[in-house]
């Protein structure tokens, strides 16, 4: 991350799907496969020996990246930060942005408490506050603060680690954390949350959801106790995909809105991309017209070319 160290552990990722899509399955491997990223599909007694706590009774094949795992978001973040500061960059952390301001259809700076920082470029990033920022400005793309939580399972002395796994059968997502601990999160709406007003804790019938569910596909989970667990807000927009553009009618105005909770693997390569389209008047790494924020009002809704009918978990392959 330029900076620091981000905590990565590379655990492998399994990917977990119904029988029904093990075709779309092989295909999403092959196309990562094309680009470099070391993915394989692999059989269920092959997933077992990978994980013998894992039950495979309900799926066939899975795919396999044994060179993934997982980070630590704030670390991540903190090393991004110190990056950039390091390469000149101003960072001024607890100061809201309230008002991006325009001159007709130009940006012309953003308003905080501490005064007007004057600019031709913005790139707005605000996610749960997106509405709050850009509505004043007659944009509204239909996107949604949805409040997800997630629980810390405590496995048993005698239960053994894991990879990460998205469970699409089950509706899941669990990965280690720390020696003995299962950080685990289950597909479930509470939508239209204030980002400033709601609820951190986590749930009590949350808890006994995310347990039940996650036991289904690593059953030493049944026995497994609390031992924390948080909320946050993301942004969720109608088709589940971020919008990264050129937000018109205002020049000079980019943004990376409604994410859905999927941008941390990416945001190198959305940042590099926004970084090419600011300097030199277009991106070059990624195509990011599939993210354009038109793409609603067109009715040309983002779906990926092999899907699994999961929601918000297809978008994490």
């Amino acid at each position: 991350v330029g900076h620091g160290d981000p905590a990565f552990r590379p655990v492998g990722v399994v990917r977990l799907v119904p029988a029904k899509y093990n075709d779309a399955l092989r295909a999403n491997v092959d196309m990562l496969c094309g680009v470099g990223v070391n993915t394989e599909v692999i059989s269920a007694d092959d997933l077992r020996e990978i994980d013998p706590g894992v039950y495979t009774g309900d799926i066939d094949i899975a795919a396999w990246e044994p060179e993934s795992g997982f980070a630590e978001p704030a670390a991540t973040v903190y090393g991004f930060a110190a990056a950039a500061k390091a390469m000149g960059a101003s960072i001024h952390e607890g100061v809201e942005a309230t008002a991006i301001l325009t001159a007709g259809e130009k940006v012309t700076g953003v308003e905080t408490p501490l005064g007007v920082i004057a600019t031709e470029t913005v790139v707005a990033a605000p996610g749960a506050y997106t509405n709050k920022l850009l509505n004043p400005l007659g944009l509204d793309y239909g996107l949604i603060a949805n409040r997800v939580q997630i629980a810390i399972l405590r496995r048993t002395a005698e239960d053994f680690s894991h990879p990460v796994y998205i469970d699409g059968p089950n509706g899941t997502w669990l990965r280690p954390e720390g020696d003995f601990g299962s950080l685990t999160g289950v597909l479930r709406d509470q939508l239209g949350v204030d980002p400033d007003y709601y609820d951190e804790g986590v749930d009590f019938d949350y808890i006994k959801d995310a347990r039940d569910r996650c036991a289904r596909r690593r059953p030493a989970l049944t026995n497994a106790f609390m031992r924390g667990g948080w909320a946050g807000v993301i942004t969720m927009s109608p088709d589940s995909h971020a919008i990264i553009d050129q937000l018109a009618p205002y020049a000079g105005l980019y943004a990376i809105l409604g994410d859905s909770g999927t941008n941390f693997k990416t945001a190198p390569a959305i940042g590099k991309s926004m970084a090419e389209w600011i300097v030199d008047g277009a991106p070059q790494l990624v195509d990011l017209h599939p993210f354009r924020a038109s793409r609603f009002a067109e009715g040309s809704l983002f779906a990926g070319e092999h899907e699994y009918g999961e929601g918000l978990l297809d978008v994490f392959r």
